[in-house]
Protein backbone atom coordinates (compact mmCIF):
# COMPACT_ATOMS: atom_id res chain seq x y z
CA UNK A 1 0.00 0.00 0.00
CA UNK A 2 1.41 3.48 -0.59
CA UNK A 3 0.17 7.10 -0.41
CA UNK A 4 0.04 9.84 -2.90
CA UNK A 5 -0.42 13.53 -1.76
CA UNK A 6 0.34 16.84 -3.74
CA UNK A 7 2.51 19.31 -2.46
CA UNK A 8 3.85 22.61 -3.77
CA UNK A 9 2.49 21.19 -7.26
CA UNK A 10 4.05 18.27 -7.65
CA UNK A 11 3.15 14.20 -6.88
CA UNK A 12 4.59 12.40 -3.23
CA UNK A 13 4.30 8.83 -3.06
CA UNK A 14 5.02 7.33 0.41
CA UNK A 15 4.88 4.09 1.36
CA UNK A 16 3.58 4.89 4.80
CA UNK A 17 1.25 8.04 5.83
CA UNK A 18 2.65 11.68 6.45
CA UNK A 19 1.37 13.41 9.59
CA UNK A 20 -0.27 16.87 8.19
CA UNK A 21 -0.81 15.91 4.67
CA UNK A 22 -4.10 14.56 2.91
CA UNK A 23 -3.86 11.55 0.42
CA UNK A 24 -5.06 12.20 -2.82
CA UNK A 25 -8.06 10.13 -3.36
CA UNK A 26 -7.41 9.32 -7.02
CA UNK A 27 -3.61 8.32 -6.60
CA UNK A 28 -1.75 9.05 -9.83
CA UNK A 29 0.17 6.47 -11.87
CA UNK A 30 3.78 8.34 -12.05
CA UNK A 31 4.84 10.56 -8.58
CA UNK A 32 7.28 13.32 -8.74
CA UNK A 33 9.49 12.66 -5.86
CA UNK A 34 9.23 9.12 -3.71
CA UNK A 35 9.75 9.61 -0.39
CA UNK A 36 10.80 6.62 2.37
CA UNK A 37 10.30 7.54 6.21
CA UNK A 38 12.08 6.24 8.81
CA UNK A 39 15.15 4.93 6.86
CA UNK A 40 18.39 6.31 5.52
CA UNK A 41 19.49 6.19 1.58
CA UNK A 42 21.72 3.47 2.55
CA UNK A 43 19.76 0.47 1.50
CA UNK A 44 19.22 2.25 -1.88
CA UNK A 45 23.11 2.76 -2.52
CA UNK A 46 25.81 1.61 -3.86
CA UNK A 47 27.59 0.82 -0.63
CA UNK A 48 30.70 -1.22 -2.16
CA UNK A 49 32.44 2.28 -2.81
CA UNK A 50 34.93 3.45 -0.06
CA UNK A 51 33.64 6.99 -0.49
CA UNK A 52 33.02 9.70 2.19
CA UNK A 53 30.78 12.50 2.54
CA UNK A 54 31.65 16.16 2.23
CA UNK A 55 30.79 19.40 4.66
CA UNK A 56 29.29 21.54 1.94
CA UNK A 57 26.59 23.98 4.75
CA UNK A 58 26.61 24.31 7.77
CA UNK A 59 24.08 26.49 9.77
CA UNK A 60 25.79 29.46 11.64
CA UNK A 61 23.16 28.97 14.21
CA UNK A 62 23.73 26.38 16.97
CA UNK A 63 21.89 24.30 19.60
CA UNK A 64 22.61 25.28 23.17
CA UNK A 65 25.54 22.68 23.20
CA UNK A 66 27.43 24.49 20.54
CA UNK A 67 26.42 21.93 17.64
CA UNK A 68 25.29 23.69 13.84
CA UNK A 69 21.10 23.72 13.97
CA UNK A 70 22.41 21.87 10.56
CA UNK A 71 24.44 20.81 8.63
CA UNK A 72 24.46 19.90 4.70
CA UNK A 73 27.00 16.60 3.78
CA UNK A 74 27.08 16.26 -0.06
CA UNK A 75 28.00 12.32 -1.57
CA UNK A 76 29.62 13.53 -4.63
CA UNK A 77 30.19 9.83 -6.20
CA UNK A 78 26.28 8.88 -5.56
CA UNK A 79 24.87 12.28 -6.12
CA UNK A 80 23.30 12.41 -2.70
CA UNK A 81 23.21 15.17 -0.05
CA UNK A 82 22.77 14.61 3.16
CA UNK A 83 21.07 16.46 6.06
CA UNK A 84 22.04 16.20 9.51
CA UNK A 85 19.84 18.52 12.54
CA UNK A 86 21.20 18.88 15.84
CA UNK A 87 18.73 16.87 17.38
CA UNK A 88 19.67 13.84 15.18
CA UNK A 89 17.13 14.77 12.63
CA UNK A 90 18.56 13.33 8.99
CA UNK A 91 17.40 13.66 5.39
CA UNK A 92 18.96 12.62 2.41
CA UNK A 93 17.53 13.78 -1.34
CA UNK A 94 19.17 12.75 -4.89
CA UNK A 95 20.28 15.72 -7.02
CA UNK A 96 17.58 16.01 -9.26
CA UNK A 97 15.05 16.46 -6.11
CA UNK A 98 13.13 12.96 -7.23
CA UNK A 99 14.44 10.64 -4.14
CA UNK A 100 14.05 11.76 -0.59
CA UNK A 101 14.41 9.71 2.57
CA UNK A 102 14.09 10.30 6.58
CA UNK A 103 15.24 8.82 9.66
CA UNK A 104 15.02 10.11 13.41
CA UNK A 105 16.62 8.91 16.47
CA UNK A 106 14.66 6.96 19.10
CA UNK A 107 13.48 9.87 21.59
CA UNK A 108 11.89 11.85 18.49
CA UNK A 109 9.01 10.58 16.39
CA UNK A 110 7.44 11.05 12.51
CA UNK A 111 5.35 13.62 13.75
CA UNK A 112 8.54 15.99 14.73
CA UNK A 113 10.36 14.26 11.34
CA UNK A 114 7.60 16.04 9.39
CA UNK A 115 7.54 19.62 10.79
CA UNK A 116 10.91 19.56 8.86
CA UNK A 117 9.81 17.79 5.82
CA UNK A 118 7.20 20.17 4.73
CA UNK A 119 9.24 23.13 5.21
CA UNK A 120 13.21 23.54 4.81
CA UNK A 121 13.64 19.89 3.57
CA UNK A 122 11.02 20.01 0.70
CA UNK A 123 12.09 24.02 -0.35
CA UNK A 124 15.65 22.66 -0.81
CA UNK A 125 14.83 19.75 -2.62
CA UNK A 126 12.70 22.13 -5.09
CA UNK A 127 15.37 24.46 -5.50
CA UNK A 128 17.29 20.83 -6.68
CA UNK A 129 14.35 20.79 -9.47
CA UNK A 130 14.80 24.31 -10.45
CA UNK A 131 12.09 25.95 -8.93
CA UNK A 132 12.43 29.46 -7.26
CA UNK A 133 11.43 30.29 -4.34
CA UNK A 134 10.35 33.03 -1.41
CA UNK A 135 10.43 32.96 1.88
CA UNK A 136 6.70 33.76 2.21
CA UNK A 137 3.57 32.81 2.83
CA UNK A 138 0.21 33.48 0.82
CA UNK A 139 -3.55 33.60 0.87
CA UNK A 140 -6.33 33.75 -1.80
CA UNK A 141 -8.19 36.75 -2.68
CA UNK A 142 -10.82 35.64 -5.30
CA UNK A 143 -9.33 33.65 -7.86
CA UNK A 144 -5.51 34.91 -7.27
CA UNK A 145 -2.91 35.13 -4.61
CA UNK A 146 -1.09 37.16 -2.59
CA UNK A 147 2.05 36.57 -1.03
CA UNK A 148 3.64 37.94 1.75
CA UNK A 149 7.75 37.77 1.96
CA UNK A 150 10.05 38.62 4.82
CA UNK A 151 12.90 37.00 6.57
CA UNK A 152 12.38 35.58 10.03
CA UNK A 153 10.07 36.70 12.39
CA UNK A 154 8.97 39.42 10.23
CA UNK A 155 5.28 37.86 10.41
CA UNK A 156 4.93 35.59 7.37
CA UNK A 157 2.47 33.51 9.19
CA UNK A 158 0.79 35.59 11.12
CA UNK A 159 -0.55 37.49 8.49
CA UNK A 160 -1.37 34.69 5.91
CA UNK A 161 -2.85 33.74 9.61
CA UNK A 162 -4.97 36.76 9.92
CA UNK A 163 -6.47 36.70 6.63
CA UNK A 164 -7.87 33.05 7.43
CA UNK A 165 -9.22 34.14 10.68
CA UNK A 166 -10.84 36.78 8.44
CA UNK A 167 -12.10 33.73 5.78
CA UNK A 168 -9.85 33.87 2.78
CA UNK A 169 -8.26 30.62 2.22
CA UNK A 170 -4.50 30.04 3.17
CA UNK A 171 -2.14 28.45 0.04
CA UNK A 172 1.18 28.63 1.24
CA UNK A 173 3.36 28.89 4.42
CA UNK A 174 6.87 29.93 5.11
CA UNK A 175 7.14 29.10 1.22
CA UNK A 176 6.33 29.87 -2.11
CA UNK A 177 6.87 28.62 -5.00
CA UNK A 178 7.21 30.37 -8.28
CA UNK A 179 6.69 28.37 -11.57
CA UNK A 180 5.86 30.71 -14.83
CA UNK A 181 3.28 29.61 -16.90
CA UNK A 182 0.98 31.25 -19.91
CA UNK A 183 2.26 34.85 -18.40
CA UNK A 184 1.90 34.11 -14.85
CA UNK A 185 3.27 33.08 -11.88
CA UNK A 186 1.49 30.21 -10.16
CA UNK A 187 1.50 29.72 -6.39
CA UNK A 188 0.35 26.04 -5.74
CA UNK A 189 -1.02 25.18 -2.44
CA UNK A 190 1.76 23.27 0.01
CA UNK A 191 -0.04 21.15 3.19
CA UNK A 192 -3.28 22.73 5.23
CA UNK A 193 -1.43 24.01 8.54
CA UNK A 194 -0.19 27.34 8.97
CA UNK A 195 2.76 27.49 11.53
CA UNK A 196 2.44 29.88 14.47
CA UNK A 197 4.87 31.01 17.59
CA UNK A 198 2.65 31.83 20.80
CA UNK A 199 2.87 35.03 20.52
CA UNK A 200 1.10 35.07 17.79
CA UNK A 201 -1.76 32.44 18.39
CA UNK A 202 -2.06 35.27 21.38
CA UNK A 203 -2.56 37.98 19.19
CA UNK A 204 -5.09 36.12 17.16
CA UNK A 205 -6.97 34.47 19.21
CA UNK A 206 -6.35 36.10 22.43
CA UNK A 207 -4.67 32.90 24.28
CA UNK A 208 -1.57 30.95 23.27
CA UNK A 209 -3.46 28.12 24.21
CA UNK A 210 -6.41 28.34 21.41
CA UNK A 211 -4.53 26.53 19.52
CA UNK A 212 -2.43 23.40 20.12
CA UNK A 213 1.24 22.75 19.63
CA UNK A 214 2.51 20.17 16.58
CA UNK A 215 4.68 18.24 19.06
CA UNK A 216 3.81 17.95 22.58
CA UNK A 217 8.09 19.05 23.26
CA UNK A 218 7.61 22.05 20.34
CA UNK A 219 6.93 26.08 20.99
CA UNK A 220 4.75 26.52 17.65
CA UNK A 221 1.38 25.78 17.15
CA UNK A 222 -0.93 24.71 14.47
CA UNK A 223 -3.57 26.31 12.57
CA UNK A 224 -5.63 24.01 10.46
CA UNK A 225 -9.40 23.50 9.66
CA UNK A 226 -9.94 21.28 12.30
CA UNK A 227 -8.26 24.05 15.06
CA UNK A 228 -8.97 27.52 14.32
CA UNK A 229 -11.32 26.28 11.20
CA UNK A 230 -9.18 27.86 8.36
CA UNK A 231 -9.21 27.21 5.12
CA UNK A 232 -6.64 25.97 2.61
CA UNK A 233 -6.55 26.37 -1.43
CA UNK A 234 -6.55 23.21 -3.26
CA UNK A 235 -5.19 24.73 -6.70
CA UNK A 236 -2.66 26.52 -7.90
CA UNK A 237 -3.75 30.35 -8.40
CA UNK A 238 -2.07 33.34 -10.36
CA UNK A 239 -0.07 35.25 -8.36
CA UNK A 240 -1.63 38.67 -7.69
CA UNK A 241 0.41 40.87 -5.96
CA UNK A 242 3.63 40.63 -3.59
CA UNK A 243 3.68 42.01 0.16
CA UNK A 244 7.36 43.05 1.56
CA UNK A 245 6.98 43.08 5.39
CA UNK A 246 8.89 45.43 7.10
CA UNK A 247 8.25 47.50 10.58
CA UNK A 248 7.13 50.88 10.54
CA UNK A 249 10.54 53.06 11.53
CA UNK A 250 9.77 56.64 13.23
CA UNK A 251 6.08 57.28 12.08
CA UNK A 252 2.33 55.80 12.80
CA UNK A 253 1.19 52.47 10.51
CA UNK A 254 0.34 50.80 8.72
CA UNK A 255 0.95 51.77 5.08
CA UNK A 256 1.81 50.25 1.33
CA UNK A 257 4.61 52.07 -1.45
CA UNK A 258 5.27 50.86 -4.55
CA UNK A 259 8.82 48.91 -5.30
CA UNK A 260 10.24 48.80 -8.19
CA UNK A 261 12.88 48.21 -10.65
CA UNK A 262 16.52 47.25 -9.13
CA UNK A 263 14.74 47.67 -5.41
CA UNK A 264 12.29 45.18 -6.13
CA UNK A 265 14.88 42.65 -7.60
CA UNK A 266 17.21 42.83 -5.05
CA UNK A 267 14.67 42.80 -2.44
CA UNK A 268 13.51 39.34 -3.85
CA UNK A 269 16.93 38.35 -4.19
CA UNK A 270 17.13 38.99 -0.40
CA UNK A 271 14.33 36.75 0.56
CA UNK A 272 14.75 33.91 -1.67
CA UNK A 273 15.38 30.43 0.07
CA UNK A 274 18.05 27.99 0.33
CA UNK A 275 20.41 30.66 -1.66
CA UNK A 276 23.47 28.71 -0.10
CA UNK A 277 22.99 25.72 -2.04
CA UNK A 278 22.66 27.55 -5.33
CA UNK A 279 25.15 26.52 -8.49
CA UNK A 280 25.65 29.56 -10.80
CA UNK A 281 23.18 27.93 -13.36
CA UNK A 282 20.43 27.56 -10.65
CA UNK A 283 21.46 31.57 -9.42
CA UNK A 284 21.26 32.49 -12.83
CA UNK A 285 17.93 30.73 -13.43
CA UNK A 286 16.83 32.79 -10.19
CA UNK A 287 17.87 36.35 -11.18
CA UNK A 288 16.00 35.60 -14.53
CA UNK A 289 13.01 34.18 -12.48
CA UNK A 290 12.90 36.68 -10.26
CA UNK A 291 13.35 39.60 -13.02
CA UNK A 292 10.29 38.49 -15.46
CA UNK A 293 8.62 38.25 -11.31
CA UNK A 294 9.42 42.24 -10.85
CA UNK A 295 8.30 43.17 -14.14
CA UNK A 296 4.85 41.30 -14.25
CA UNK A 297 3.56 41.29 -10.98
CA UNK A 298 3.09 44.24 -8.73
CA UNK A 299 5.50 44.43 -5.11
CA UNK A 300 4.68 46.59 -2.49
CA UNK A 301 6.51 47.48 0.64
CA UNK A 302 3.44 46.86 3.51
CA UNK A 303 5.21 48.71 7.05
CA UNK A 304 3.44 47.71 10.32
CA UNK A 305 3.67 48.69 13.72
CA UNK A 306 4.15 45.18 15.34
CA UNK A 307 1.73 44.47 18.38
CA UNK A 308 -0.35 47.50 17.96
CA UNK A 309 -2.58 46.99 14.99
CA UNK A 310 -5.17 44.53 15.24
CA UNK A 311 -4.72 41.85 13.06
CA UNK A 312 -8.38 42.84 11.07
CA UNK A 313 -7.06 46.30 10.38
CA UNK A 314 -3.71 45.07 8.84
CA UNK A 315 -5.88 43.13 6.27
CA UNK A 316 -8.40 45.63 5.24
CA UNK A 317 -5.01 48.11 4.60
CA UNK A 318 -3.96 45.11 2.03
CA UNK A 319 -7.38 44.78 0.70
CA UNK A 320 -7.69 48.68 0.32
CA UNK A 321 -4.25 48.83 -1.66
CA UNK A 322 -5.31 45.57 -3.60
CA UNK A 323 -8.09 47.50 -4.77
CA UNK A 324 -6.20 50.41 -5.95
CA UNK A 325 -4.50 48.37 -8.34
CA UNK A 326 -5.45 46.37 -11.29
CA UNK A 327 -8.86 44.70 -10.99
CA UNK A 328 -9.00 40.94 -9.42
CA UNK A 329 -9.47 38.09 -11.60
Amino acid sequence: MSFTYSVFGLTVRCSTSVPGLIPLQAPADAADIELNLGCSAGPFVDTRSSHAESVIYTSAYTAPSGTPALRILRDSEQGLFHLVYFDGMQFWMDGQGTKLWASWPSHSSVEEAATYLLGPVLGLLLRFRGVTCLHASAVAIGKSAIAFVGAEGAGKSTTAAAFARAGYAAVSDDVVALVERGGNFLVSPTYPHLSLWPESVELLYGSKDALPPFVSNWEKRRLSSENGGARFEDGALPLRALYLLDEIRGEPGPHVEAVTGQIGFLALVANSYATNMLDSEMRATEFRTLSNLVAKVPLRRLFTSKGQLPPADLCQVVLQDLACLNPLS
